[in-house]
């Protein structure tokens, strides 16, 4: 039972419902330990979250399609339902973030939640690859932001962490928010914007971009073959959405599981260049927040521009190589269409 939550190869969202309905313990690093007599995980795991609240986000988290989205109209019922403000909300959700998270190498766990302009909220977690470079793993914040990216939000106003972000995020958050008026909520600390935690930013008008990656904008992308299928399609449709302005090389990525989803990461581009996040990466947190494991990855799908300045592929196979060592990436040739 410890390791329902631990970073081995099992369905989270299928062991945190068990959990919940069998009344069962929850031991996991970090987390707070539940008794065998509880009928509620969620309410050691949230235990500043009313009973109500957490049978509404019980029936989010359960739902067929959850992919890390907590909706506008149901953030709405939980403000009203815990008589709090959206940043004692967001900060209040963090160990549910957490519960996410996949540390096999630090074993710290860190939680985020960011909040899109449309009121949407959006959990964040970090993940760390065994045996792979520091600089594949993500953040947490980038988790949570990744996810708003790709739910086509206008973008974010605000993020809460379990921790305050580190330069790399900080840089990170610089390019979806590049005015710097994004809050961020700690807690313990008073909520401070991007712009206090980051002077003199370097930022995408230093290389004469008008804006960030928010809102999600289009790319006019075909295959070079046919998408013969609907992964590899699902590839090609993520690279549409990516923001590569520095590069020009749009990418994205789709994963198969053998519960019959897709989930599918586009590239994320930053003009630090080193916190760029790649689509395999923001595929994966659609993937381990709607609560399947790497186990659980029968094919995976990666587009790129043909003869593009950079290519995703080295990084894709790599992280493949440490979490689903047996799948091999299939590629999909694009260019743009006039």
């Amino acid at each position: 039972m410890a390791q329902l939550f631990s970073n081995q190869f099992v369905n989270r969202r299928t062991a945190l419902m068990t959990l919940i309905s069998a009344g069962a313990a929850l031991f996991a690093q970090g987390f707070p330990t539940v008794n065998a007599s509880d009928n509620d995980v969620l309410a050691n795991i949230l235990p500043d979250v009313t009973a109500g609240s957490r049978a509404k986000l019980r029936t989010i988290l359960s739902s067929p399609g959850f992919s890390g989205q907590i909706p506008a109209a149901a953030v709405q019922d939980l403000l009203a339902s815990e008589k709090k403000n959206i940043a004692a909300l967001m900060l209040a959700l963090l160990p549910l973030a957490r519960t996410f998270s996949h540390p096999p190498i630090s074993n710290y766990h860190v939680g985020a939640v960011a909040q899109g302009m449309s009121g949407s909220l959006y959990l964040g977690f970090n993940i760390e690859f065994p045996g792979q470079a520091l600089g594949f793993a993500v953040h947490g914040e980038q988790a949570a932001l990744s996810s708003a990216y790709m739910h086509s939000e206008a973008g974010v106003s605000a993020i809460a962490v379990t921790a305050a972000p580190c330069g790399h995020c900080r840089q990170f958050m610089n390019e979806l928010s590049p005015d710097g008026q994004i809050e961020i909520f700690v807690d313990q600390a008073a909520p401070t914007k991007l712009s206090a935690l980051l002077p003199l930013a370097f930022g995408p008008k230093d290389l004469g971009r008008k804006d960030g990656a928010f809102p999600v904008k289009q790319t006019n992308l075909t295959s070079v073959a046919p998408a013969s299928d609907a992964l590899l399609q699902a590839a090609l449709d993520a690279a549409r959405t990516a923001y590569a302005p520095y590069t020009g090389a749009c990418s994205g990525a789709a994963i198969a599981t053998r519960s019959g989803r897709i989930y599918k990461g586009s590239y994320v581009e930053n003009v630090a260049f080193n916190p760029s996040l790649s689509p395999l990466q923001t595929a994966l947190v659609q993937m381990l927040v709607a609560g399947e494991d790497y186990s659980a990855i029968s094919r995976v799908a990666l587009a790129e521009i043909k003869g593009a300045k950079i290519s995703q592929r080295t990084a894709t196979e790599a992280v493949l190589s440490a979490i689903a060592p047996s799948v091999r990436v299939e590629f999909v040739a694009a260019e743009t269409r006039s």
